[in-house]
């Protein structure tokens, strides 16, 4: 088994643990560096050395070798500390940082501000969460996957923050692209290709890749003049003809008086503390809405104009501070911070964590629990439609609601 260490700086080492092995953390590598052991069915190991010993797995690319993990039984053996801990890693010492509650940013006003609030509160959130999110992204979603096995064979296809790269393996008649911007996503190492990059960035990682068949993207959070760049990038690297899958969390959890799953699962979760909440956890196919595709460019351009101007009802978060959501509600503002509780993790980043007690237990069992915010944009019903209008060089195919999300599909003119 490979076990990942992380240092507060980024980076990043893998060691390959054999069986019968032993690793005893001291120091800086107990204290300072988090550990964990990402979920996944391989692992990239040294091949000259499998099974031998516990050793760094290094960037030698003739040297590495797949190894599919079987059976893993582990025992951890820790110290529990009773009085207040006098380590010398203060930064990062839940007992030495206090608990001073973080101030929550502002709506921006401009693209510095929006590119500031994405870097503190999309990137470095993810950074942070990326392997406790991975676990909990397992299934796909049934119309992603027929919208994959729905594409001729031989095309090219580029997932666009791919995660921990689920949807790869859908389609083997295809070819896959990924990219992720967290440099945590497991499928880093496990996978051809894989950029480092945001939707803003694509250019960086595959700008030059010909004639790309299919495109295809979760979850947009930025800005609308973000959002409309970032389409228009999909459209770049679409071949006439080309098509695109976009997919948004929905402002309407409700939606055909039925509730999402999100929504559903607010019990489940209340029951059951290990539940994270995200919003993107894996829905049910649902009735397709209608194809809106005769709706004419006047119709969406006076769209676009009232959800810049009214927000589709929601509460204008101008010149105020960012609500903070409270997890499987209805949404009451387009923009605003959705909590994730990290599962055994550290905190970091002081702007974008905060720290609440964990229930259960005596009040001395009781741990302090990094909550990270994430900001989110979450899209009213045309909205979505209406900024891929906007754009002469895109058609839009099909439009649905799919559990809580709004969905389109895009063809390259």
């Amino acid at each position: 088994i490979v076990m990942d260490f992380k240092h507060p700086d980024g980076r990043t080492v893998a060691i390959m643990l054999p069986r019968c092995s032993l690793l005893v953390m001291t120091g800086e590598s107990r204290y300072l560096w988090t550990h964990g052991i990402t979920p996944r069915k391989y692992d990239v190991i040294q091949a000259s050395e499998l099974g031998h010993k516990v050793r760094t797995i290094t960037a030698d690319a003739g040297d590495l070798t797949l190894n599919r993990r079987e059976t893993r039984t582990s025992f951890t053996f820790r110290k529990v500390r009773r009085s207040p801990c006098n380590c010398i890693y203060p930064s990062v010492c839940d007992s030495q940082k206090g608990q001073q509650r973080p101030v929550h940013p502002s709506f921006p006003q401009n693209e510095v501000e929006a590119s500031k609030l994405e870097q503190e509160y999309v990137h470095k959130v993810y950074e942070e969460i990326a392997t406790h999110f991975s676990s909990t992204r397992h299934s796909p979603w049934p119309r992603i996957v027929e919208f994959l096995r729905s594409l001729p064979a031989g095309s090219i296809v580029a997932d666009i923050g791919c995660g921990n790269g689920k949807y790869l393996g859908i389609n083997e008649d295809l070819y896959m692209v990924s990219s992720s911007y967290c440099h945590l996503s497991p499928l880093v190492l496990v996978f051809v290709l894989s950029c480092t990059c945001s939707m803003l960035e694509v250019q960086v990682g595959i700008g030059r890749m010909p004639r790309t068949e299919s495109y295809f993207l979760i979850q947009d959070q930025l800005p609308i003049e973000r959002r409309l760049a970032t389409i228009r990038e999909l459209a770049r690297l679409l071949r006439p003809g080309g098509t695109a899958l976009i997919y948004v969390w929905a402002m309407e959890q409700e939606y055909k008086n039925q509730k999402s799953k999100y929504l559903k699962e607010k019990n489940a979760s209340e029951n059951k503390d290990k539940e994270m909440n995200t919003g993107t956890a894996q829905r049910p196919l649902s009735d397709q809405g209608p194809d809106n595709s005769s709706q004419d460019s006047a119709w969406c351009d006076q769209l676009l104009n009232d959800l810049n101007d009214e927000s589709c009802g929601a509460k204008p978060v101008a010149d105020l501070k960012l609500p903070v959501h409270t997890n499987r509600t209805s949404f009451h503002s387009q923009d605003l911070l959705v909590p994730w509780h990290l599962k055994g993790g550290t905190k970091k980043k002081e702007e974008s964590v905060d720290r609440v007690l964990v229930p259960g237990g005596s009040k001395e069992s009781q741990e302090l629990s990094p909550v990270f915010h994430r900001y989110y944009h979450v899209f009213c019903e045309g909205e979505l439609e209406a900024v891929c209008r906007s754009l002469d060089c895109v058609r839009v195919q099909k439009s649905y609601y799919d559990q809580g999300n709004w969905c389109v599909i895009l063809e390259k003119l």
